[in-house]
């Protein structure tokens, strides 16, 4: 396929409309739904132009779902481990509840299980959930805010997990409430001297 510098601007129109297309039919309807009728029936894009882009289904799906893992926001630097948490992990809880990503990444793990390419889009989209969280831990580490030796795979885990449990299984409510209950959940079993710490 070509660069997208290559490609004239029709055609770069039309590849927007296709992929825009795919997730929003992946959002209302999960990848084992989708077909590139759909796709082109909502685009109002050709089948013929569609395969002449993508050489299926799979692809044109990575395509576009890949472009949910291209933004990542600077992590913020607020002055201390917990404003920085307090701040990530609300941002995280607002994405959750309003983003197309967290419709679509259900069946994204599910292809994920059996497709290598479908594995390596779920990863680079956790890796990018974790990133802020990693870069607020590596600063309080080199801060001595926590011991340097914590796990910070862990307790970037600790803090999101509650999170994603909340929007994907038992589906209740990510509040300000929950998401104080977790940082100083995670704060203190980053403590020596606090029983059960992470």
């Amino acid at each position: 396929m070509s660069g997208k510098a290559d490609l004239d601007p029709r055609v770069l129109v039309s590849r927007e409309r296709v992929l825009t297309a795919t997730l929003d039919l992946l959002m209302e309807s999960g990848l084992g739904e989708l077909t590139i009728d759909d796709i082109s029936r909502r685009s109002g894009v050709a089948k013929t132009t569609i395969y002449r882009h993508w050489a299926n289904r799979s692809a044109l799906v990575i395509d576009a779902c890949s472009r949910m893992t291209d933004s990542q926001e600077t992590p913020p630097d607020t002055g201390s481990l917990e404003g920085d948490l307090r701040a990530i992990l609300t941002s995280i809880a607002d994405l959750l509840g309003t983003a197309r990503w967290s419709s679509i990444l259900p069946s994204i793990v599910d292809a994920a299980e059996h497709d290598p390419e479908f594995a390596d889009i779920h990863s680079r989209i956790q890796r990018g959930h974790a990133a802020p969280l990693r870069a607020a831990l590596d600063r309080a580490a080199l801060k001595e805010e926590i011991p340097p030796a914590a796990d910070r795979n862990a307790v970037a885990a600790a803090l999101l997990g509650p999170l994603f449990y909340r929007r994907w299984f038992s589906r209740e409510q990510i509040d300000a409430e929950f998401v104080e209950m977790i940082i100083r959940s995670a704060i203190a079993g980053l403590d020596p001297e606090v029983p059960n710490g992470l």
